[in-house]
This record gives structure tokens, sequence and C-alpha cells, in this order.
């Protein structure tokens, strides 16, 4: 990232208008610092030389000490509107990703999700530093150094050139030292990621570690990932005391020549007092900006490259989607032509060919990792498919060709408004009951009694009965992903939810996965009660009572990638693009 990245203004508001007040508050300072240095050293020269009483000199002590709470004011407002304007930033960074990312769709979302929950958590929090240490001094060596040396050039040359000389050693050394810091901030915040992703993988998959008594197991690799990710923290952290040294000690040198050229001209006779003493007041102020943006970038190197990391994924192209709005599915057919999808070195599914018609059940079967799961990822416009086409007919076409749309030529929003998708692990937020089955829940409560529609779905999936047991019933309090529900009740939350909504087209994921017979009972009449609706719905199904009640069985299956010899390619392997996606787990 560069020293002011114009793509952090590009993509965030509050990063612009910072920048912007930054600048004049800098101008200010610079207007300050020259104000106040000469302020003091008339004061001086007026006593030590001129022989000044107290009384004489009161104005300039006067006004030297108004530029004094100036100078506080403003960098008091500096630093609230720099942690004001950081926060904001970070803020608008993460809803940018947010949305990109869920832009981007389930593939990009299997490689990347992971690393990118922990950037935009641990890793976008350190660039809070850069907001408000590093930048506010890069803009002062911007306004006050120029200034300042301005000063100098006007009032003793010998100085300027003096300055001259020994400033430009401190961009050199913050070269040199930047790059070397650069790469340490890139290998912890990649150390950090990793450690992130191992820590979310292993909370995700720890029910199943637990049951099958291997939660100690990772233990060891996470230990190992912690110290690595401190090692590399230590090492940005010796970097920073080190090269803060450097900057230090030079810097000291340099106004040490400085003030021994002026006292040896002081002594000569050749420099009156008042223009030494200011240019004794003023050297340190041209070198101050500069040493403390090379010790601040220590600060702020974290952040920068987690910025880099943000940039990356914002970059990343989204998709093509098109602009037709989609046809009414409560009278359209949905065909799939030779649907085929590239995972892993297969086609998963291959070459799936199937007619879903408005009011049908439908089930897709086939084993594990035959593409399931991407089917349906394909039917709800989240995954493009590799091979053949998706096409939606509309009732009044009669030759079925003439007013056929392919689903990539549609706007995604008019088509997922007509879509409900109950997945395995329904999504559920924290919240009411109600809240969570009914989008435009009224209120907090439900004392005058649910709606009429609410309580015939809930009797349709056999949700009342767990409603009837909870302890304030439609009104009790849930936890994230359902907390204080079983799997089944949650199951069945979600197809109330399904009913409830006006959604034509219904897509579950294997809905009867991980119940008991008593569970899936009642889910099995909640899908009957979907079909019984007027919906079509479009089901993964493992299990014979699931399927039974299917109208239309569609077998999925996927075969091997098989290619034709390319240069640079070995005969019967697939380019890298293709062996390089990840393929969904299918039930």
């Amino acid at each position: 990232m560069k020293p002011l990245d114009p793509r952090l203004m590009r993509y965030a508001r509050s990063a612009r208008r910072y920048i912007a007040a930054t600048t004049v508050t800098g101008m200010v300072t610079a207007a300050l610092v020259v104000v106040q240095a000469f302020l003091i050293s008339g004061a001086l020269s007026a006593v030590v030389s001129g022989g000044a009483g107290p009384t004489e000199v009161t104005g300039l002590v006067a006004a030297l000490s108004g530029v004094v709470v100036v100078r506080a004011l403003v960098v008091l407002l500096q630093e609230v509107h720099a942690h004001r304007s950081a926060t904001g930033t970070i803020v608008e960074l993460r809803r940018l990703v947010l949305e990109h990312a869920a832009r981007l769709g389930p593939r990009w979302q299997a490689l990347h999700g992971a690393g990118t929950a922990t950037l935009l958590t641990r890793g976008l929090d350190d660039l809070e530093p850069y907001f408000t240490r590093y930048l506010p001094q890069l803009v002062l060596a911007a306004t006050v150094t120029p200034a300042t040396v301005l000063v100098l050039i006007t009032q003793d040359w010998p100085a300027a050139v003096a300055v001259m000389c020994t400033l430009p050693l401190i961009p050199i050394f913050m070269i040199l030292i930047g790059r070397m810091t650069q790469s340490v901030s890139q290998e912890r915040l990649k150390a950090m990621q990793v450690l992130g992703d191992q820590v979310l993988d292993l909370i995700a998959g720890l029910p199943t570690l637990k049951a099958l008594g291997r939660e100690q197991g990772p233990a060891e690799r996470v230990r190992a990932l912690g110290r690595a990710y401190r090692r590399t923290t230590m090492s940005t952290l010796r970097f920073a005391f080190l090269s803060g040294a450097v900057l230090e000690f030079i810097t000291t040198l340099s106004v040490a020549i400085i003030a021994v050229e002026v006292g040896f001209r002081l002594v000569a006779g050749r420099m009156d007092l008042f223009t030494g003493l200011l240019v004794l007041m003023v050297a340190p102020d041209v070198y101050q900006p500069l040493r403390q943006v090379g010790f601040q970038f220590h600060a702020s190197a974290n952040g920068v490259a987690a910025a880099e990391s943000v940039f990356e994924v914002l970059q990343t192209p989204v998709p093509e989607q098109g602009p037709l709005p989609a046809p009414d599915l409560r009278t359209a057919t949905i065909e799939l032509d030779a649907v085929s999808v590239a995972a892993r070195g297969a086609w998963a599914p291959a070459g799936l060919s199937a007619t879903i018609r408005p009011g049908s059940l439908v089930a897709l079967t086939g084993p594990s990792g035959a593409g399931k799961t991407t089917t349906t990822q394909v039917l709800l416009g989240l995954l493009p498919a590799d091979r053949g086409r998706v096409r939606i007919v509309p009732d009044c076409d009669e030759d079925r060709r003439d007013g056929a749309v392919d689903l990539s030529e549609i706007d995604p929003a008019t088509w997922w408004e007509q879509i409900a998708w109950v997945p395995q692990r329904p999504t559920i937020t924290p919240g009411t009951v109600l809240s969570n089955v009914l989008d435009d829940a009224p209120g907090d409560s439900v004392a005058g009694g649910a709606p009429d529609e609410l309580v015939k779905a809930a009797r349709a999936t056999g949700f009342d009965e767990v409603v009837a047991d909870l302890p304030q019933g439609w009104d009790t309090l849930v936890g994230t992903g359902g907390v204080g529900l079983s799997v089944g009740q949650r199951q069945r939350l979600a197809l109330t939810r399904a009913l409830c909504s006006t959604a034509p087209l219904v897509i579950m994921d294997e809905p009867t996965a991980h119940l008991d017979a008593v569970s899936e009972g009642h889910v099995l009449t909640g899908v009957r009660a979907l079909h019984a609706s007027g919906r079509t719905v479009v089901v993964i199904a493992h299990r014979p009572a699931l399927i039974a009640l299917a109208e239309q069985t569609v077998a999925v299956t996927s075969e091997s990638i098989l290619l034709e010899p390319q240069e640079g390619v070995s005969p019967g392997r697939a380019p890298v693009h293709e062996l390089s996606r990840p393929q969904e787990e299918d039930q």
C-alpha cells in the first residue's frame, strides 16, 4: 500500500473527509509552528540582548500563550476526528467486503471465507493506527517541514544548506527499514489468518470431534500456530524499536550539527541572537514530522497489510448478472439442459437434464459428491453452470422456445424474491421465535394471538407443538443458530417460515437429515403442506420416506473430466483453474 493509497479514498467516504480535514489542520499547524518560533525568538532576544523588561515583552508572551492554546485545540480536534474517521472507515470497508463477498458466490466463499472472516475482525482493527498516528504525521511532513525549511532559507541560508544535506538521510533509512517491515507485517497477517482459519474450522467441527473423543487432538496444532503468530508479532515490534532508535539518532545528530554551527557563528559575531534562536527553534520542527512518519509507520504497517487484502477482495471481479426480470414462477417451467459444473477434476453434476413444472414436487437423488447441493446452487442463481444452461419457460409460451429466458440473463434480485431456501442448518437469528418465522412480525409480543396464516402453517408442520412447549410461546427468545431449539425443531421452524412466505418455489437441502423418526414425520408433513399449497418444491433427498413423496425423481450423477491433450497439459489432466475449484459437500 502506498503512503496515501487513492483506493482508500475511493472505497471509504470517511477516509476522504478525514484526509481533507487533516490537510487543513496540517496547514494550520505549520503556520502556528512558524509563528511560535518567531514569538519565542523575539521575546528571548529582546530580554537577553536588548535588556527588555517583563512588561515590554508582555504582548509577545500573550501572543505565544494564544498560539500554544490554539495548537493544543488543533491537536485535540485532530485526535478526535482521527479516531472517529478510523472507526467509520473500518465499518465502511467491512460492509463493502461483506457485500462483495456475497456477490462473489459460494465457490469464492468456500476458498476464502475463513480468511476473510479473520481479515474483517482482527485484521482491519489494525487499520486504526494508520489513521490516528501515521496519516497525521504524513500530512505534517508535507506541510510543517516545507514551511520550516522555507523559514530557514529566508532567515539563514547556511543553516538551510545544512538541513538540505542531512534531511534526505531520514527518508533513505525509512525506505530501507520500511521494506523490511512490510514483509514482516505481511507474514504476521498471514499467520493471523492461518490461525483464524484453523480456529474457525475447529469450532465448526468441534461437536463431531467431541463425539469421536478427538477434541484434544488439534490443540497442539493451534498452539503451534499461536507460537508462530507470536514470533511474527515480536519480529514486527523488534523492527519498530530498532528503526525508531535509528531515526532518533539521525535526527538528534542532524540537529546537533546545526546547533554547533549556529553556536560557532554566534560566538564569532557573524549571526545576531534573534536569527540564531530562530534557527535553533525551527530546526527540530524540520525533522520531527519525518521522524514521526518513520516511527509511526510500524504502528500502521499491520493495518496497511490488512488494507491491501481488503482491496484484493474488492477488486475481485463479480460474475456478470442479467438485466431481465424473472418470469412468474407460479406458472413458469424450469428446464435444466445438460447442466455440468466442474469441481476437483470432475463434473458434478454431469450433463444433468430435467424439467421442473410449476406446482410439482421434485426430489434430487444420488450418491454423496454427485453434485446435488451444487445443482440447488445453480437453481438458486448462486453458481453459474460451466456447461449447459437453465431456462425459464413462461406458461404463455406455446412452442416453449420463443419465450424462454436463460437464468444467466435474469436479474438475481427478481429471481431470489420468488424463492424460499431451506438448508440443512436453517438461518436463525437472535430474537423471538415469531420474528424468525415472520419477517414483518407485529412488535415484540403476540398477546393478541398469532396471525391465522401462521397458526395454520405451524399446525401443518407440527411446529405448533413446539410453540406450546416453549416457556413463552411465540415470544420465547432463541440464540444465534437456534440455540434453545433442537435440530428437528429448527427444521420445523424453517418449514413454517417457508409455508408462511409467498415464494412460489421452495428449495430444500435434505430437511430430514440427522432427525429421529418422530421429527422426520413432522418434517414430511411440512413438505406435504408446502406441496399442497401449490408451491413448486425441489428437495435433496436420501431417505426413502422423503423420496416417496416426490412426484418426480431426478438422479444426479458425476463423472471425471476427460480433456483432449493441449499444449503444456498432459492427457487426462484438467487445467489448474478447473482442478482448483472446490466441491461442496453433498448430502
